[in-house]
């Protein structure tokens, strides 16, 4: 892992309506690993997710098919180390710690689809997206890496982008959520378009 200290983009948060039907919370510190692998490699079996979908490990690591012969697995803050160990490199394997380099933040509860319906033409229903759908697409003119990943009965999504984008795309995010009621700290500016 790297000794660089690690510093998020966005400086404000977790954020929420009073009832929770919007949360919005950074999840920059998260493992972020990426794996690409050719089809007939030790590495695609052991990941065995299909392109599209998600799963969870005995561990709690999140193992997306994020395209076709590549995975992103998403964890704790930490487990860099124990999961590329995992991850058998013989073949066309690479394997790469992206942790740095994405913002990640979390948007969940009974009104996420409304709020990011206003800045993304992505169908968020549930028979296109459902629970452990992996996909990519813009939110606020930013390409992204999304997963469904439900918490607590709710709707809740796994955004990931560049790091440079990383505090735009979650007060474009926040400013949709305003009309949700998102409580917005005094003095934190907006995007405004």
């Amino acid at each position: 892992m790297s000794e660089i200290p690690m510093h998020s983009p966005i400086d404000v948060g977790p954020l929420s309506a009073p009832d929770g039907n919007v949360i919005l919370a950074d999840a920059y510190d998260s493992t972020k690993i990426q794996i690409r692998a050719g089809q007939t490699t030790a590495a695609a079996a052991v990941l065995a997710v299909p392109y599209g979908s998600s799963t969870r490990t005995s561990e709690g690591d999140l193992v997306c098919g994020t395209r076709p012969d590549e995975w992103t697995i998403y964890a704790d803050s930490g487990r860099t180390d124990a999961i590329t160990d995992l991850v058998p490199t013989e073949g066309f394997v690479t394997v790469i710690d992206i942790t740095h380099g994405r913002a990640m933040l979390r948007i969940s509860g009974s009104n996420a689809v409304p709020a990011l319906s206003k800045i993304c033409n992505l169908d968020l229903c549930d028979e296109l997206t459902p629970d452990g759908a992996v996909f990519s697409g813009s939110l606020g003119g930013v390409s992204c890496d999304w997963v469904r990943n439900d918490q607590n009965g709710e709707p809740s999504y796994l955004i990931s982008c560049e790091r440079s984008f990383g505090k735009f795309l979650f007060t474009a995010i926040a400013d949709a959520c305003v009309e949700f009621g998102l409580l917005i700290p005094g003095g934190w500016e907006l995007h405004r378009h």
